[in-house]
This record gives C-alpha cells, sequence and structure tokens, in this order.
C-alpha cells in the first residue's frame, strides 16, 4: 500500500494559479487611472480582485486539507514506517551476500539471494514513495506561506480598487437620464408603502420630467442574464426560511464587500432603504419589469439614469477578517465564509417572478 493518498488535483497549482488571476488584477489597478472609463475599468478590477481571492483562498484550504491528511496518514503508519527504515539501514550497513549468507549453504544462499531481489526493489519503492510524500508537505507549507502573504496584499489591494471605484463613481456625470423622481412624493412612498407590491405600484408616480423611452425588450437575454455578485444561491424562489417565511425571490450569499452590478442594461428607478430589507436598488431593464436588489449596504446611482450591462449598483456590508491566515482554514468552497445575504426579486406586471426564469444557473445556483 503506497504511503501517498492525495487526490489527482493539485491545490497547489490552484493556489499559483490564483495568485497569477491577484498580479493581473493589480496590473488592472495600475492602469485604471488612464482609462476612458474609469468606473468600467474600476469595476472590472474589483471583479478581477473577488475572482482571484476567491480561487486563492479554495487552494490555500485545498493545500491545507491535503498536508493534514498526508501528515496524518504518515503519522498512523509509524511502525510500518520505523520497520521500513530499518530494513534499509540493516541493507545499507553490509555488503548484501553477507547479510543473506545462509547456513544451509548454497541452496539456502541461493534462495536468500532471490528473497533479496524481491525485497529490495520494494524496499527502495516505499522509501521513494515516502520521500516524494515528506518532500510534498514541505512543498504546501511553503506554498500556503507564500500564499497567504498574496492574500493579505491582495485584500488590501481590492480595498483600494473599491475606494477609487467609490471616488469615480462620485465623479461620473456623463450618464443618460430618463427622468428624476420627485423627492417628496418618493418619500411619502418609502413611508406609506408596507410591501414591495405597494412600493413598485406607485414609482410611476413618482416619476417626473421624463426624456425618453423604457429600453427595449430582453426577449433574447431572459434565462440567460449573469448573477449581480458572486456567491452562491441559499434558497430559492418559495422556499421557507428558519422563521418559516417564504419570499417569491431568491436570497445569495457573498462574501462581505462584494460588489454588486447590474445584470443587464437598465434604468434605475429607485436606490435607498426600503421596508427591512436594508439599502435597495430597484432596475427597470424593460417596461413593466422590475429587477429589486436588497440587502446591500452601500448603493450608486440616482433614480432615472440609464446603465449598462455590468455597471456596478454597490457594495456588499461586512468587514473582511483581519487576519488573513484565518481564510486558509474558517468556512469551505460551498459558502462558509459567504456572511452577507443579497435577496434578488424580479416582478413582472408588479406580479412576482420566479428568478430563475430570468438568470443563468451555474453549478453556485
Amino acid at each position: 500500500m503506497p504511503f501517498s493518498t492525495f487526490a489527482q488535483s493539485d491545490p497547489a497549482e490552484d493556489a499559483r494559479a490564483a495568485q497569477v488571476l491577484l498580479e493581473r488584477a493589480a496590473e488592472r489597478l495600475a492602469s485604471s487611472g488612464s482609462a476612458r472609463d474609469r468606473v468600467r475599468a474600476l469595476t472590472e478590477t474589483v471583479q478581477a480582485y473577488e475572482a482571484g481571492l476567491s480561487a486563492l483562498r479554495s487552494g490555500i484550504r485545498a493545500a491545507d486539507r491535503e498536508q493534514s491528511d498526508l501528515a496524518a496518514a504518515l503519522r498512523g503508519r509509524d511502525a510500518e514506517i520505523a520497520a521500513l527504515l530499518t530494513a534499509l539501514m540493516r541493507l545499507g550497513e553490509e555488503p548484501s551476500p553477507v547479510i543473506f549468507l545462509h547456513p544451509a549453504g548454497a541452496v539456502g544462499s541461493a534462495r536468500a539471494a532471490m528473497l533479496l531481489s524481491d525485497v529490495t526493489p520494494v524496499l527502495n519503492g516505499e522509501a521513494a514513495q515516502l520521500r516524494d510524500d515528506l518532500m510534498r508537505i514541505q512543498t504546501l507549507q511553503a506554498l500556503q506561506a507564500e500564499a497567504l502573504s498574496r492574500l493579505e496584499a491582495g485584500l488590501a489591494e481590492v480595498q483600494e480598487a473599491r475606494s477609487a471605484l467609490n471616488q469615480a463613481i462620485a465623479e461620473r456625470t456623463d450618464l443618460p437620464t430618463r427622468f428624476t423622481n420627485d423627492p417628496v412624493r418618493e418619500a411619502i412612498l418609502v413611508a406609506s408603502s408596507d410591501t414591495l407590491a405597494q412600493f413598485a405600484d406607485g414609482l410611476d408616480r413618482v416619476a417626473v420630467a421624463r426624456k425618453s423611452a423604457t429600453p427595449a425588450r430582453l426577449a433574447e437575454e431572459k434565462g440567460n442574464l449573469s448573477y449581480p455578485v458572486q456567491g452562491v444561491v441559499l434558497r430559492r424562489s418559495g422556499e421557507a426560511d428558519a422563521a418559516g417565511i417564504a419570499r417569491p425571490g431568491i436570497l445569495m450569499a457573498t462574501r462581505p464587500k462584494a460588489l454588486v452590478t447590474s445584470p443587464t442594461s437598465a434604468t434605475i428607478r429607485y436606490t435607498g432603504p426600503l421596508l427591512d430589507l436594508g439599502e435597495v436598488v430597484i432596475l427597470e431593464p424593460q417596461a413593466r419589469v422590475l429587477f429589486i436588489l436588497a440587502g446591500l449596504d452601500r448603493v450608486y446611482g440616482v433614480a432615472g439614469e440609464v446603465i449598462d450591462a455590468g455597471s456596478p449598483l454597490g457594495l456588499m456590508g461586512g468587514e473582511e477578517p483581519e487576519n488573513p491566515s484565518a481564510l486558509s482554514t474558517d468556512g469551505d468552497d460551498t459558502g462558509g465564509d459567504l456572511t452577507e445575504t443579497l435577496y434578488i426579486e424580479v416582478r413582472q406586471d408588479n406580479s412576482p417572478e420566479d428568478p430563475s426564469l430570468w438568470f443563468r444557473t451555474d453549478k453556485d445556483g
């Protein structure tokens, strides 16, 4: 039985590939200052950092698991390894004909020589495997130290990119607008609405100074839109939460400070606090269709602005762990460290639709 127990996939290579992603994100950040569309450049930079950090976390965790499994397997075979080392040491003490000289004479010595010819390759093979496993542990230990250092740098860099994005959005003045919301009517609507349906029903009454038509229909995009945030789906439409409450939208788990972007070109109908949903962004991608994104910590844009697909809409809340090394073992690849939640509801003619009819399902959703 060989000593090695690690899986076919190589977490060390995965972690190195993730570090390459982070280096490319750093290059994007360095060049974003001269980009013509700085908001778009910084949005892509933040997304690149998020992808690279996620991949690096997964690689570090996989390396940690492999190292622990391999070390445990070696500890579990201490007696066998000790016997192997003893046999190898004895083979090295004297020439093999002396060791296997048999008192029965030539026939016994011949049999001993045949035994030696069978045993030696096995011992050498076991020794080589043991050496490879020990070197693998050393490689994984070195990889973890290197990757954790890059993770710490990446967390600082993505925060810099988010700050630059906040500034670029604050300075943005070139977005087209379809209308403006009357602030008094909007405040009254927010205060008087008890449900999303009530609020959505009153949106048309607060819009004034309309300038252009509603964006075209999304027949070709329906069912193929990307989710607005990197994360995993916690609850699907109609699934009850721990309190037994079922909502028509979906709930996605995300990492702290994750960037939320528009899944398609749309008009912003509302941004701000609403009901018990936290900070909310409501988009109108086509006439009589609303995308409601709730639970953000910071929102970008104002009602009436027309935005492109992939435009930044805001950031999730929470704080990244102060100790990056904790990310190597805390949580897992299925979302254990995805501490924030984004609620997504789709309404057509002010009736809820299952968001899965609009968004593309992948391995996480």
